[in-house]
């Protein structure tokens, strides 16, 4: 006797295989993620050595918990405040100075979406890869500095000099969903910091939102388009076929030649786009590509995170 059932639909088992084939697809990044990472933190560790000088954190004098140094006395202070072990070694009397704590946070997300993984042959590095060791040579300075880094959408903020081994080992468990969308803003604060790193190709009303969001508030931010040299340049010619790598769409060019003004033209309004909303909300926008140094990179969003510019550049 044939079953009452219903068979499934050609579209339903489409969109059942689509499915599938986006889980397994999640599967072997966060795979690939996981087996690079150990090298990528070396890597983001090295980057950040290089860097590291002139990186002092926002610590200043004032009323908080942390011990920051010793100073002389000034006459008319409290006596109360005197440090008189310290004192007690030569003739001079000292105050332990405290640092003011102003629950500032960095908050660091990196797009590790599918199209992150792409690499051209001008390129020693994907664009995911790229992105990993920035994100984690930041917060490797940052920690240095004395600040708290924020895995954004990930956890709580944490202040420890290891915070760049405990933020890699937080990408290896995280899932995968959570490191190809923007992330929820929840826990963000105001007077944070947030760092967002990827190739920035989503239509820029999401990216608009994000920001408008976080920018009500008073949030500062910084945006980092990470992209290959060829994705610039479209030096393709002839019949050439592309694949989407998020959804796996085909689209064939007879002559690709013939779109590469129109891609550009394309591009640079998207990316224009892009810096236009960032600067209505007073965030900084660094324009990166994959065959420069990672360390120019780290330097341009250093030198944002300390507000010694707006960005705009390519490192």
């Amino acid at each position: 006797m044939a079953s009452s059932a219903a068979s499934p639909s050609a579209p339903a088992r489409d969109a059942h295989r689509r499915a599938a084939a986006d889980v397994d697809a999640r599967t072997i990044e966060a795979k690939a993620l996981a087996d690079t990472l150990p090298e990528l933190l070396a890597e983001a560790q090295r980057v950040a050595a290089s860097v590291v000088a002139g990186w002092h954190g926002r610590r200043r004098a004032g009323t908080g918990e942390t011990f920051w140094q010793f100073r002389p006395f000034v006459n008319g202070e409290p006596a109360h405040r005197i440090d008189w072990r310290r004192s007690a070694r030569d003739d001079h009397l000292y105050v332990r100075e405290r640092e003011w704590e102003a629950a500032h946070t960095i908050w660091l997300w990196a797009d590790l979406s599918a199209s992150m993984a792409f690499r051209s042959a001008l390129a020693e590095t994907t664009k995911r890869d790229r992105a990993v060791v920035l994100m984690i040579a930041l917060a490797e300075l940052a920690a240095r500095g004395g600040e708290r880094i924020g895995p954004l959408g990930l956890g709580t903020p944490i202040a420890s000099r290891d915070a760049a081994e405990r933020l890699a080992t937080t990408l290896v468990h995280a899932p995968a969903e959570a490191l190809s969308r923007l992330p929820d803003t929840g826990l963000v604060r105001s007077f944070s910091d947030v760092v967002v790193i990827g190739d920035l190709l989503d239509p820029p009303a999401v990216l608009e939102r994000f920001i408008g969001d976080l920018s009500a508030r008073g949030v500062h931010g910084h945006l980092m388009q990470v992209l290959d040299p060829i994705e610039e340049t479209f030096p393709f010619a002839g019949r050439t076929e592309f694949r989407d790598p998020e959804t796996g769409a085909l689209i064939t060019a007879g002559r690709a030649e013939g779109w590469r003004e129109a891609y550009r033209d394309r591009l640079a309004a998207h990316r224009e786009a892009i810096r236009l909303i960032a600067r209505r909300a007073g965030w900084s926008f660094i324009l990166h590509h994959t065959d420069k140094p990672a360390s120019g990179a780290l330097l341009a969003l250093r030198a944002c995170l300390a507000g010694a510019g707006t960005g705009g550049a390519t490192p």
